[in-house]
């Protein structure tokens, strides 16, 4: 079983949701490999549920298999923990508290980890009280560095930073990004990012010298009566990344 994700000139790998499991093969065959297929624990009432109907969709795209939370959901962060113990996903994404359970449980280290950071609208600082508590608390806002380095020992492999809004809080991001690279942490930028916005999104955490970047494309190429990702829109976005990494 593949445990890591493949990414582009071992620079770049999708994000992007499956509206099915015949989707997620499309979506796959689209972005040649380079990306990793969403699916989310929320749509599931259990675990075990959740796990069988996972399997199947890893089965289908070489365990390309991104277990979701759902817009970022502290509740089911328990959840997706217990799902990526079972199916052993090639990425996980995780509520800052969440990480070290989902890295204990997996019992491995090549499955990527995000925990969860949001913009505070203060460049350089972060919130990191995303978890099932500390999200309703007072907010939690650190220095860059100082959650990149909690991250790291908790045994997360990236930062998640969401919602970004697009392009709204471009100094924040590209502050992030900067960190990212000083500390050779990954970055998942995500949040209202489309077709439009994309590459200057992209072209920020590469110059800035992030070594792998998960840049996370969801409901901009939905297509809303489906529910599915447009795969054409998923080949468009892998062209767009071959024009910029080199």
């Amino acid at each position: 079983m593949k445990l890591t994700p493949h990414f582009y000139r071992d620079r770049v790998c999708l994000n992007v949701l499956a509206g099915s499991k015949d989707n997620a093969s499309a979506i796959y065959q689209a972005a040649e490999g380079h990306v990793l297929v969403g699916v989310l624990s929320k749509n599931y009432p259990d675990v075990a549920t959740a796990v069988a109907d996972m399997r199947d969709y890893a089965a289908r795209i070489d365990n390309a298999l991104s277990v979701g939370l759902g817009a970022g959901d502290p509740n089911q962060s328990a959840m997706v923990s217990a799902i990526s113990r079972e199916v052993q996903p090639q990425h996980v994404n995780q509520v800052f508290t969440g990480v070290a359970t989902s890295r204990a449980l997996l019992g491995q280290r090549e499955t990527v980890v995000n925990g969860l950071v949001s913009p505070t609208g203060t460049p350089g600082q972060v919130k990191i009280s995303t978890g099932p508590l500390s999200s309703k608390a007072a907010a939690g806002i650190v220095p860059i560095d100082t959650a990149i380095a909690l991250l790291k020992d908790m045994g997360g492999s990236s930062i998640k930073y969401f919602p970004m809004g697009g392009l709204a809080c471009r100094d924040e991001y590209q502050a992030v990004a900067e960190a990212c690279a000083r500390y050779d942490f990954w970055l998942e930028p995500t949040g209202g990012i489309d077709l439009d916005n994309y590459n200057d999104i992209l072209q920020i955490a590469l110059d800035a010298g992030v070594s792998k970047i998960i840049p996370h494309i969801y409901s901009s190429i939905i297509d809303k009566a489906s529910g599915n990702t447009r795969p054409q829109d998923v080949r468009q976005l892998l062209a767009m990344t071959k024009a910029l990494v080199q």
